[in-house]
C-alpha cells in the first residue's frame, strides 16, 4: 500500500495543489479544459509573440452608469436640475473641470484622457462594454485571450481574469449578473473564459500549497515524489493518472501565480494608499436604499480590487476587469440613493482607488504598459429627477483613459450645453475596443496572422482609436 507519511506528500495537500476557486474544478482540470478548447495555452489563432505587446489593459467598469455630470463634465454653466449637483474642482489641466467629488484625479489630469463624447448606444441595464455585440458576445478579455492564449506559457498566469468583490472579501454579495454574464464566452468558447479569483471565497486559501515552503526549494525531488505518487495512486485506482496538467498545475503555482493573487505579500504601506474601507462607513450610508450592502462592498474593495488588478499585470496578466457590482444607478428610488449621496458612496472610493492606482503604476515604471478603462454601460440623464436623482441616458456616458503608452493630459470630445448629447464626432464603444486592441497588440500584424477567426478579425476593424489619442 502507498505510503502518505514522513518525506512524501500526503494524499489530501497532494489533490489540494492547484486547486482553485474555478467552479468545483481543480487548476489541472481547468488547464485541460483550456488545451482542449482549441489550443488555448498557446494561443488558438496561432499568434506570433510579434503581434502580442508587453501591454495590459485594466477595464474598471462601473456597474448601474455613472452620471458624465457629476464626474467630468459638471456643466456649472448650466441651469440648476442640470448642472453638477456636487459642484466642481479645478483640475491641472487649464480651463477643465471635473465634478467636485472628484479632488484627487482632478489633481491627477495631466495622467488622463478623459472622453466628453463617449456614447455606449442605449440606457439599457447590462454589461456593456465589458460583453457587447462589439466582442462577438464574449467578455472583451477573451477575445483577448483567444488571440494571445489563454496563459502566459512561460509563467502559468492568466491572461485573463475577472475581479469581484468576493475576490479580496470573502463576506461580499456574489456577483451581480442578474444583466449579464461577466464570465460569457459566446462562440469564442470556454477555455478563454476569464479566471474568477475568490468566485466561491476560497481562492485566497485554496491557491496556497499545503505543505511547508521549504519542502518545495528542490522541484526536482518534489517531482519526483509526485511522479512515486502518480505510480502508486495508478496501481491503486484511487486516482486516475496523473501526468502533464497536474506538472504544469503545480508549476504554475511556484511560477509566481499565487503570488500575483496574494495581497499579504504587499507593501502594507501600499495597501493603506489603496484601501477605501475608511472613506465610507456603514453607518454613513442612508439604510434606507436596498442597494446598501452593495455601497458597502464598493467601499471595502474597490481599493483592494484595483491593487490586485496591479499585481496581476505586473506579473503578466493582458486583460483584468474590475466590478463592484450594481452602485451607479442613481434613480433616488427604494433601491438607489440620490446622486449626491450616490457621489459619496461611489465617487469618493472611485477617485480614491484610481488615484491610489494611477500613483502606484508610475512609481513602479508601468504607466506605458498597463492601459486604464473607466467607465459604465451608459451616463444619466441630463436633468435631475423630482427626487434628486438621474434616470438612464445611452446618449452620453463618462469614459476615462489612462496610461498604455498613449497621449494623456487632454479632453477628448465635447458634449452640448447640457451634457446630453455629443457636440463632436462621437466617440463610440467600437473605437473604445479598437483602442483597447491597439494597445494589447500590433493590429498591423495581427491582420497577418493565418487562422484569425473572422468574427476577431471584424471586431478589430469596427472601430479606431480617437485620432488625439496617438
Amino acid at each position: 500500500m502507498l505510503s502518505f507519511c514522513d518525506d512524501s506528500i500526503g494524499r489530501r495537500p497532494f489533490l489540494r495543489i492547484g486547486s482553485l476557486a474555478l467552479g468545483g474544478l481543480s487548476l489541472a482540470a481547468w488547464l485541460g479544459a483550456r488545451a482542449a478548447a482549441g489550443n488555448s495555452a498557446s494561443g488558438g489563432a496561432g499568434v506570433t509573440q510579434d503581434a502580442l505587446r508587453d501591454k495590459s489593459v485594466v477595464l474598471l467598469f462601473l456597474h448601474g452608469g455613472p452620471s458624465q455630470t457629476e464626474t467630468f463634465d459638471p456643466k456649472m454653466d448650466a441651469p440648476s436640475g442640470v448642472r453638477s449637483v456636487t459642484g466642481e474642482v479645478r483640475t491641472t489641466i487649464p480651463g477643465v473641470t471635473f465634478g467636485a467629488t472628484l479632488e484627487k484625479l482632478a489633481q491627477r489630469a495631466d495622467r488622463l484622457a478623459i472622453v466628453r463624447s463617449f456614447q455606449t448606444g442605449d440606457g439599457n441595464h447590462d454589461i456593456k462594454p465589458v460583453v457587447s455585440r462589439f466582442s462577438a458576445g464574449s467578455n472583451l478579455g477573451s477575445v483577448v485571450a483567444r488571440i494571445a492564449g489563454a496563459n502566459d506559457p512561460t509563467t502559468g498566469m492568466p491572461r485573463n481574469v475577472a475581479l469581484f468583490p468576493r475576490a479580496v472579501d470573502p463576506g461580499a454579495q456574489p456577483a451581480q449578473r442578474a444583466f449579464g454574464n461577466f464570465e460569457s464566452t459566446g462562440q469564442i468558447g470556454a477555455g478563454f473564459a476569464p479566471f474568477v479569483p475568490g468566485a466561491g471565497g476560497d481562492l485566497q486559501r485554496d491557491m496556497q500549497i499545503q505543505v511547508e515552503r521549504g519542502r518545495l526549494e528542490d522541484r526536482r525531488g518534489l517531482l519526483l515524489r509526485l511522479d512515486r505518487l502518480r505510480r502508486g495512486l495508478e496501481r491503486t485506482g484511487a486516482l486516475g493518472g496523473l501526468g502533464r496538467l497536474e506538472e504544469q498545475a503545480f508549476e504554475t503555482i511556484l511560477g509566481g501565480v499565487e503570488g500575483a493573487f496574494d495581497l499579504s505579500r504587499e507593501d502594507p504601506r501600499v495597501i493603506e494608499r489603496y484601501d477605501t474601507e475608511p472613506l465610507v462607513r456603514p453607518h454613513q450610508i442612508g439604510a434606507q436604499w436596498n442597494n446598501f450592502k452593495y455601497y458597502v462592498d464598493n467601499a471595502r474593495t474597490l481599493g483592494k480590487l484595483m491593487l490586485l488588478a496591479r499585481r496581476l499585470c505586473e506579473a503578466g496578466c493582458r486583460f483584468v476587469t474590475v466590478t463592484t457590482n450594481f452602485v451607479w444607478d442613481m434613480h433616488a428610488d427604494e433601491n438607489n440613493a440620490t446622486v449626491e449621496e450616490g457621489m459619496r458612496y461611489c465617487g469618493v472610493p472611485f477617485d480614491h482607488a484610481v488615484s491610489a492606482f494611477l500613483d502606484d503604476v508610475e512609481a513602479r515604471g508601468l504607466s506605458e504598459r498597463i492601459l486604464l478603462v473607466a467607465c459604465g454601460e451608459m451616463g444619466r440623464t441630463p436633468r435631475l429627477n423630482a427626487r434628486g436623482g438621474r434616470d438612464h441616458w445611452g446618449r452620453l456616458a463618462p469614459l476615462l483613459l489612462a496610461g498604455g503608452g498613449w497621449k494623456m493630459g487632454q479632453v477628448i470630445g465635447r458634449s452640448d450645453r447640457l451634457a446630453g448629447e455629443p457636440a463632436s464626432d462621437p466617440v463610440t464603444l467600437a473605437d473604445l475596443v479598437s483602442t483597447i486592441f491597439h494597445t494589447v497588440f500590433d493590429v498591423g500584424a495581427l491582420r497577418t496572422v493565418r487562422g484569425l477567426p473572422p468574427e476577431i478579425a471584424r471586431l478589430i476593424e469596427s472601430g479606431a482609436p480617437p485620432a488625439e489619442l496617438a
